[in-house]
């Protein structure tokens, strides 16, 4: 892998501001693995190697304090939407990649964090044991609008939804990215 994109995504990471003690945990391992490896990428789906990276994006109307998030028919979780990032692929290439196949829209920047990631996770997927792996995923903020048209990829999502940050909150984790609260705190779109 070059050099310069792996110090790009470093910086990417170092650049998130942390929330709290989870978020530095999860920081300092990803930089350590960056140190260590040259292979963030994956090759093999759905595994290899683990961890990988990914992008995720949120979809976020702020005049509405909402997010969109999707039905994931694999996972059996309400996600943000986003993938894999290729081999060689900007991690905004990804996000911008991802919305037109996952949900028909071109990316629109969220003004509050334009091209920076504004989250970071570390974390094991769903699924038999043979089959889980570890996402690194960087979370990218793009600005939506709740009602726009939107063309979601049905082999991927059983549906679509906006939700308030209260209504995440009310719902709990069940059915859920087990780190979107702190998400949304990171996002600022709380209540």
């Amino acid at each position: 892998m070059p050099t310069a994109l792996k110090s790009m995504i470093a910086g990417l990471v170092s650049g998130i501001e942390p929330a709290d003690d989870l978020g530095r945990e999860h920081s300092r391992n990803v930089l350590s693995w960056l140190a260590r490896t040259d292979d963030i990428f994956r090759r093999v789906k759905p595994l290899t190697p683990s961890p990988h990276l990914v992008s995720y994006f949120l979809l976020v109307d702020r005049s509405a304090r909402s997010v969109l998030l999707c039905d994931h028919r694999l996972s059996g979780l309400w996600l943000p939407t986003g993938g894999h990032v290729e081999p060689g692929e900007h991690p905004l290439e990804t996000v911008r990649r991802e919305a037109v196949e996952e949900l028909g829209v071109t990316a629109q920047l969220d003004p509050a964090f334009g091209d920076k990631p504004f989250f970071l996770t570390m974390t094991e997927t769903v699924g038999p044991p043979a089959m889980r792996h570890v996402d690194v995923s960087l979370w990218f903020a793009l600005a939506g609008r709740v009602g726009q048209p939107l063309h979601p990829d049905q082999r991927e999502f059983a549906g679509v939804r906006w939700w308030t940050a209260r209504e995440l909150r009310q719902a709990g984790l069940d059915g859920f990215e087990p780190r979107m609260l702190r998400a949304l705190d990171a996002l600022g779109v709380g209540c």
